[in-house]
């Protein structure tokens, strides 16, 4: 029995458990966070999670070209041609580990610190990750929408209930566009499935079924562009972005983990899995756009956080700019080029969301996220002050680290394809140079003010969980190649491609 159905349905599952142990067991105002029954029940169900997807990983230890790990199909609506289909390869593992991985990181640092509410928090915190899963795995069309829906209705919840002070307007904001493209994307599948049944008379979703469609360049290009539309939104690509930095910023510290951490990267699976697999020769048609997209992202983001003084907001802007890096490493067609854009996601999903529990444990604190406020954290809490130092010159791409490890590899890919959109986007890592080290020098090495309250340095526990994500990301960026086979898709789009892009042997 293949375990795919149990790794999606699992945390919706014991996010139930968690709502219902909240109200057989309500939290007072009095008691420990720590023994909060719903918090427990979140913590097993994402062992359990965790240890099944282990089972799953060491039961294929043999790294081949191309192979599906997992298979899983039943039917749902079959006289609409619907049914429940999940499959797994390199791809979607190594996502869905990054997903529990910053899922740990929430619930060890975050998470405890919710006190209305908690199970509710938990349930929804919960369903969203399910939808995560279901994205990753899903290979029916329609299958795939759902989970793609499934995970805004959670998180717009989260944001707009235990959000910050502007929260509603960001809540909406971030459901309007993330519902409004996944519409479009319906279309696009829509269009798809209808032009495969004219072509050989039978209704399906079936995502391998419907890569075989012969279409006409125009209607291809048309249906390209519907679901780059909506993984452009979810990324964000410019000029699709405005509802990114008021989402992370309003957001609580553990949604705005899972937004910048985990909701990007579905935009960038969405880019690799269905672009360049249903419509590969579009999507290279289209990639000259989609690079100067990217290019633009690198550049506007970096410069954008450049301005900011909201800690938050700054590392909002700089998601945008790494995740520029993702589309510019996709659409340059080339397999280094797609190795690069997916060790960015890993990386950028880790760095980044450590980044957001620093700014979230300094704003429980000193309850602002100004960084005019925040000057000299050093000499009262060095433990924090070390770890965000850390992690910010990660996020500026230092070589060693995971997040340099990536963006060399799209820059390698993208001088093979255009030197000028390489030495473009090289402008951007100096503007991260710029933005990170502003950040460190204003929130952790500036000279402490006296009117700061006392503060509360990371305990030898939380120091313990995020000195495990340094590592990680040191061995990343020391040697990536396990990472570079271990996370590859299969099939691998760009490799049926024509060889204009194929740059590695």
């Amino acid at each position: 029995m293949t375990p795919l159905p149990v790794l999606v349905l699992l945390p919706i599952m014991g996010g139930g458990l968690a709502w219902l142990a909240e109200c057989i067991w309500p939290q007072t105002t009095t008691s420990s966070p720590s023994r909060n029954a719903s918090w427990w029940v979140m913590t097993a169900t994402l062992i359990v999670e965790t240890l099944l997807l282990a089972m799953v990983t060491f039961h294929h230890p043999t790294i081949q070209a191309g192979p599906w790990l997992e298979h899983f199909s039943m039917p749902w609506i079959p006289s609409m041609g619907i049914a429940v289909r999940l499959d797994m390869d390199y791809l979607s593992l190594s996502l869905i580990w990054l997903s529990l991985i910053l899922c740990f990181l929430c619930v060890c640092l975050a998470t405890r610190q919710v006190t209305v509410n908690p199970g509710t928090f938990y349930f929804l915190f919960l369903t969203t990750l399910t939808g995560i899963i279901g994205t990753f795995l899903a290979t029916d069309l329609f299958l795939f929408f759902f989970f793609w829906e499934l995970m805004l209705v959670p998180m717009f919840i989260l944001i707009v209930v235990w959000g910050h002070e502007d929260r509603q307007h960001a809540a909406l904001k971030f459901f309007m566009f993330t519902q409004g493209s996944g519409l479009v994307m319906l279309l696009s599948i829509l269009g798809l499935v209808i032009a495969h049944d004219r072509e050989t008379g039978v209704l399906t979703f079936d995502y391998f079924t419907l890569a075989q469609t012969h279409l006409s360049p125009t209607l291809s290009m048309l249906l390209m562009v519907g679901f780059f539309i909506a993984f452009a939104v979810k990324l964000p690509i410019i000029p699709i972005h405005v509802w990114l930095p008021d989402a992370h910023t309003q957001a609580p510290t553990a949604a705005s983990v899972l937004l910048a951490g985990i909701l990007l990267k579905t935009g960038g699976y969405g880019m690799i899995r269905f672009n360049f697999m249903l419509f590969p020769d579009a999507a290279m048609h289209f990639a000259p756009i989609a690079m100067g997209l990217g290019v633009v992202g690198i550049l506007y983001g970096a410069w954008m956080s450049c301005a900011q003084e909201d800690i938050k907001r700054l590392i909002a802007y700089s998601s945008i700019s790494h995740m520029g890096f993702v589309v510019l490493g996709i659409f340059t067609g080339s397999h280094m080029g797609m190795q690069g854009a997916i060790i960015q996601m890993l990386a950028h999903g880790v760095s980044t969301g450590a980044l957001f529990l620093v700014a979230g444990v300094i704003q429980d604190q000193l309850h602002t996220r100004d960084m005019h406020l925040i000057d000299g954290l050093w000499e009262a809490t060095p433990r924090l002050s070390a770890t965000g130092l850390f992690f910010a010159v990660a996020s500026l791409g230092m070589p060693g680290l995971g997040n340099f490890a990536g963006e060399f590899l799209v820059l390698l890919a993208a001088w093979y394809v255009s030197p000028i959109t390489a030495t473009l986007t090289t402008v951007g890592l100096i503007l991260a140079a710029i933005y990170a080290l502003r950040m460190v020098n204003r929130i952790f090495l500036a000279a402490s003010r006296e009117d700061l309250p006392p503060l509360k340095d990371l305990p030898a526990k939380q120091m313990a969980v995020f000195a495990c994500v340094m590592i990680f990301l040191i061995v990343l960026g020391l040697y990536p190649q396990p990472f570079m086979t271990f996370s590859a898709p299969s099939p691998i789009p760009v490799m049926a491609m024509s060889n204009q892009g194929d740059i590695l042997p």
